[in-house]
């Protein structure tokens, strides 16, 4: 008991002076001279620490069988060995320990003791891990287009370099918004471009998504103000009956291509210059009923599907009557479609003979205007007046 309680009392003294750099104790130090042998029973191989903890630092290591000169004992973390549970570690002649659970002797083991205070057993620190960092939100996108791949650029403009392009259905994680270059694709006419997880920009004309916060230090982008279809029918009627009385284009048709082209008017030409049938400014010169011109970086592919960027020269207008009576003109002036006058009162055949001509090349633009012409009954305002 005396013994026992010794070992109790004095073991944690000399781990409190080895880490304080005291003197050991005469007794201790004597032991130390002579030691106890003792052997090594592990499966594998037993580490020899720094410390009485396994959070000690590793050492050395010793096999199974080993012999070793312990010199004293000290209490530590517990640890369940191949002989024993037990707190007791053994201070080796080298001044290391290694647990006294995978230790036998043949005599005792002095406790080691010192002329310091009794320090309490060494107990493992927890392991405190690094802050995770929180994790970032996402908010996941997909990618609508009918114009095939979707571009990922360097900046929020269609001037910035191509970083990468991505195929309609593909999702994509979107971090916050930016106001940028007006697009017009598939699903809408904007300015916001979005920030992905990749620090990539697309644009949210080609976008399905929940609500995105505005990038910091960036511009919330502004929502469009746009017009319902019946808004923008109505708003359509003036110009385009006033453009079949000057030019003879019929105004269901001159409708019908405003909606198809314009996107409803939601297209950056449309939104911003009042620009709804894309006419270009040739030389500078744009004609009697725009007021100017205006340069846009625009992407552009061939018919083998080889895209490019290049620069448009749009003209622009005061209003959207502007617009549609410059649509007139342009046609009436233009030889090419010459023909489609011959059917100034019949608005599909019309339409016909301005596609064959040549003013589009999608294959299914007449059925699309048509289509327009039809579900909207835009033929109503055909007055022949």
């Amino acid at each position: 008991m005396l013994h026992t309680a010794r070992r109790l009392l004095t073991g944690p003294l000399l781990v409190a002076a080895l880490g304080a750099g005291l003197t050991v104790a005469p007794q201790a130090a004597n032991a130390a001279s002579t030691g106890v042998p003792a052997t090594i029973k592990v499966s594998g191989t037993l580490k020899v620490r720094s410390q009485a903890s396994l959070q000690g630092a590793a050492v050395a290591t010793l096999r199974n069988g080993q012999q070793i000169t312990v010199a004293c004992q000290v209490t530590g973390q517990k640890v369940r060995g191949s002989v024993r549970t037990t707190t007791a570690w053994d201070r080796l002649s080298t001044g290391r320990y290694v647990s006294h659970a995978y230790v036998t002797a043949k005599k005792a083991i002095p406790v080691c003791a010192a002329a310091s205070p009794v320090a309490v057993p060494t107990k493992s620190k927890p392991v405190t891990k690094p802050a995770t960092p929180a994790a970032k939100k996402f908010v996941v996108g997909t990618v609508k287009s009918f114009e095939g791949k979707v571009n990922l650029r360097s900046a929020p403009s269609t001037s910035s370099a191509v970083l990468a392009s991505v195929v309609t259905g593909r999702t994509i994680n979107l971090v916050c918004a930016v106001t940028g270059q007006s697009v017009t694709g598939t699903v809408r006419t904007t300015t916001q471009w979005d920030k992905t997880s990749v620090g990539t920009y697309i644009s949210h004309a080609y976008m399905y998504s929940g609500k995105l916060s505005a990038c910091t230090g960036a511009v919330t982008p502004a929502p469009a103000v746009t017009l319902t279809p019946e808004q923008f029918i109505k708003a359509s009627v003036p110009g385009a009956q006033r453009g079949w009385r000057e030019y003879g284009v019929p105004a269901s048709v001159t409708m019908a291509q405003a909606i198809l082209e314009s996107g409803w008017g939601r297209s950056g030409l449309a939104a911003v210059d009042k620009n709804y049938f894309g006419i270009k400014c040739q030389n500078g010169a744009y004609g009697k009923l725009a007021n100017g011109c205006h340069t846009y970086v625009t992407d552009e592919c061939t018919k083998a599907g080889k895209c490019f960027t290049t620069t448009g020269v749009f003209r622009t207008y005061a209003t959207q009557a502007h617009s549609f009576r410059d649509h007139g003109s342009f046609l009436r002036v233009n030889p090419r479609y010459a023909g489609a006058f011959t059917y100034t009162k019949d608005a599909n055949k019309f339409i016909w003979n301005v596609w064959k001509a040549g003013y589009a090349t999608d294959p299914n633009y007449y059925t699309k205007v048509t289509g327009i012409m039809a579900s909207w009954n835009l033929y109503q305002y055909d007055t022949w007046q």
